[in-house]
């Protein structure tokens, strides 16, 4: 016997699922962008530039599924905003494979010769930026908002590394002007790792919006 509410389930959990695929998408092409900076390997990131219309794909078929419930199922309430916030999570995912794709473009920019120093914090930085997008997508799928509290205490830690990492860049700068073509785009890439944890910020806020109904700013 046909059951609508369990349709409209199945349909509501397909969403979640492609949450899920576009996000793994997004955090392959973030992890690859910054190892073909490490590695100064334009083949591979030439390669993660041609994978963001994965990740554009997966955002037009969320868009697609999200509109098709709102106009058949008509949901209401909490599965309303569930709907909604799935859309507003997949713009934010898609911003993770854009800024993913800038990075290799200065990835590339930055492979004609060795780099001046070690790369240390803009690795932190994507370490923990890589576990805010999975702590931020799980918490949507599993209802969990004390997996969206640590999201929020990771990027508080990715803030001071951005303006850490900003300050001691500058500070080569003044000692070295020679050292601007490089320590530029390195300053770049750390404020897109930083644009991406406020992008996995606003997931949370949706996740948040979606268990409790009040939509707010949880990174003061």
């Amino acid at each position: 016997m046909y059951n609508p509410r369990r349709a409209f389930d199945s349909q509501l959990a397909k969403l979640d699922e492609d949450l899920l695929a576009m996000g793994r998408e997004a955090e392959a092409m973030l992890h690859d962008a910054l190892k073909a900076l490490a590695e100064r390997d334009v083949r591979l990131a030439e390669k993660t530039i041609a994978r963001d219309d994965v990740v554009d794909r997966y955002r037009f078929d969320i868009e697609t599924r999200a509109m098709e419930i709102i106009a058949t199922q008509q949901p209401a309430a909490r599965d309303l905003r569930r709907v909604f916030a799935a859309l507003s999570i997949a713009m934010d995912v898609e911003r993770v494979g854009d800024y993913s794709v800038d990075i290799c473009k200065l990835a590339i920019r930055l492979a004609e010769r060795p780099l001046f120093k070690p790369l240390v914090d803009i690795p932190r930085m994507a370490n923990l930026v890589v576990q805010m997008l999975r702590e931020s997508l799980e918490g949507f799928v599993s209802r969990d908002l004390a997996l969206i509290e640590k999201m929020i205490k990771d990027d508080d830690e990715v803030d001071y590394l951005y303006q850490y990492l900003h300050d001691e860049l500058c500070e080569f700068m003044k000692k070295d002007p020679d050292l601007v073509d490089q320590a530029v785009p390195l300053i770049l890439i750390a404020r897109y790792l930083e644009r991406v944890a406020d992008h996995i910020t606003n997931i949370g806020e949706r996740v948040f919006y979606v268990e409790t109904g009040e939509l707010k700013e949880l990174h003061q």
